[in-house]
C-alpha cells in the first residue's frame, strides 16, 4: 500500500487550521504555514514558511516536497507579510510537479462562501486590511483586496481554478467546512478515521503574521 500523502489548497480563513488539528489527532504528521521547532529532523528548514521550502524544492530538484518528506499532510502553503506574497496552491506549474512526482498525492480543498471568507479576513488581526493588499499575488495584485467585495471576488476566483484545474479528477476533493457530513467525506475519501472534528483558530490570533 502507497504512502498516504495530502496537499490541501485551500485559502486563508477556510478552515485550514480545524483540518490541521483533525488530522494530526487522526495521528498524521503535517506541515502548516511554518516548520516549528521540534516539528522535523531538518535544521535546514525548521522555522522556514512552508511556502518557501516548496517553492526552494520546487526550483532546486522539481520536486516541491522533497524537504517535507516527514511529513503525511501539508496545509497552509501560503504566507504573506513584507518581505514574501507565497501562494503555492494557485501555481499550476507547482501543482503538477507534485502530481508528477507524487502520483498517489490526494488534493484537499477547503471551501468557504467566499463572502464570508472576505469578511472574517478582514477582521483577522492586519490580513486584509494592510497585508493582502500590500502585496502581489496571483488573481489580486497589489492595491486591490482593501474592500470586502474584492476579496470575495478572488477567493471565487481561486475555487473556479481549482475546481477547473482538477476537474475529473479522482484525487481531489472539495468540502465546504459547512457541510454537516464534512468529517465523513474527508475520512472516506482519505480512507482513515477522522476522531475528532470541530472548529480550531477563532478568535484572536497567536500569530499576527499567520495567514489563517
Amino acid at each position: 500500500m502507497s504512502r498516504l500523502r495530502i496537499v490541501n489548497l485551500g485559502l486563508p480563513k477556510t478552515g485550514t487550521t480545524t483540518l490541521t488539528d483533525a488530522l494530526r489527532q487522526a495521528g498524521l504528521t503535517v506541515a502548516d504555514w511554518k516548520i516549528r521547532r521540534g516539528q522535523s529532523v531538518n535544521s535546514d528548514i525548521t522555522g522556514e514558511h512552508v511556502g518557501k521550502i516548496i517553492y526552494g524544492d520546487y526550483f532546486n530538484s522539481g520536486d516541491p516536497l522533497a524537504r517535507l518528506d516527514e511529513f503525511d499532510m501539508i496545509n497552509e502553503m501560503s504566507a504573506v507579510r513584507h518581505d514574501r506574497s507565497l501562494w503555492p496552491q494557485t501555481d499550476f506549474g507547482l501543482l503538477s510537479a507534485i502530481q508528477e512526482h507524487h502520483p498517489n498525492v490526494k488534493f484537499l480543498m477547503t471551501y468557504r462562501d467566499p463572502a464570508k471568507t472576505a469578511n472574517s479576513m478582514m477582521r483577522w488581526n492586519n490580513l486584509g486590511k494592510r497585508r493582502l493588499p500590500m502585496a502581489d499575488i496571483p488573481g489580486l495584485p497589489r492595491g486591490f483586496g482593501s474592500e470586502e467585495h474584492e476579496l470575495a471576488r478572488w477567493l471565487d476566483g481561486h475555487f473556479k481554478f481549482c475546481r477547473r484545474v482538477f476537474q475529473g479528477c479522482d484525487n481531489f476533493l472539495e468540502y465546504n467546512i459547512e457541510d454537516a457530513d464534512a468529517q465523513g467525506k474527508i475520512a472516506s475519501y482519505l480512507g482513515i478515521d477522522l476522531p475528532w472534528w470541530g472548529q480550531s483558530n477563532v478568535g484572536t490570533p497567536a500569530d499576527a503574521e499567520k495567514v489563517e
